[in-house]
C-alpha cells in the first residue's frame, strides 16, 4: 500500500503557508503564483490553525459580497484541520477526505509540518497503483508476452 511518505517523495519539498492576519487577496496571489489550491494558515507562533482554499474564498468572499483586500484569512479559513502522518496510507487519506469533506490534508511528522496532500495527489496515486496492478496481471496472464512484442513462432 502506498504511504503518505512515499507520495510526498513525488512532490516538491515546499509547503506553502500564510499568516492568519494576511488578507485574502495576498493568499490568492500566492496560490496563483505557486499554482496551488490551498494554503496552510499559521498563527503568530507558526502553529497550524487552519486551511485556506479556493473553495473558502468562493463561498465566504465572493458569494457574501466581501472584499478580498479587506478580509483577513483568519475569517475565511477552515478551522477544522484534519492532518495525517507520513505513515498513513493513501486509502486512509481518501477516507479522511471523504468523511471530513476536505480536499487538503496537512502532513505532520512528530508535530512538525512536513507537507500537504491534496485530493488530486491521492487520486493520481490510486490510478498509478491500479495501472501497475493491471500491467502485472496482464504480464502474469500472458507469461510476459505482450501483444505489441514482435515474437514469431517457429
Amino acid at each position: 500500500m502506498i504511504t503518505v511518505s512515499r507520495l510526498l517523495k513525488t512532490k516538491t519539498d515546499s509547503v506553502w503557508t500564510i499568516r492568519k492576519d494576511a488578507m485574502a487577496y495576498e493568499a490568492l496571489r500566492v496560490m496563483e503564483d505557486k499554482d496551488i489550491g490551498a494554503l496552510l494558515v499559521l498563527d503568530n507562533e507558526g502553529i497550524l490553525i487552519g486551511v485556506f482554499s479556493e473553495r473558502d474564498y468562493a463561498r465566504k468572499v465572493i458569494l457574501k459580497g466581501r472584499s478580498s483586500k479587506e478580509t483577513p484569512v483568519s475569517e475565511l479559513m477552515s478551522e477544522v484541520v484534519y492532518a495525517v502522518s507520513p505513515e498513513h496510507t493513501i486509502n486512509d487519506c481518501m477516507s479522511i477526505m471523504t468523511t471530513g469533506r476536505v480536499r487538503h490534508l496537512p502532513v505532520k511528522d512528530n508535530g512538525t509540518l512536513v507537507g500537504i496532500v491534496s485530493i488530486g495527489d491521492v487520486v493520481n496515486a490510486i490510478i498509478s497503483a491500479q495501472e501497475t496492478t493491471i500491467k502485472d496481471l496482464e504480464n502474469y496472464i500472458t507469461g510476459g508476452i505482450y501483444a505489441g512484442d514482435n515474437i514469431r513462432a517457429s
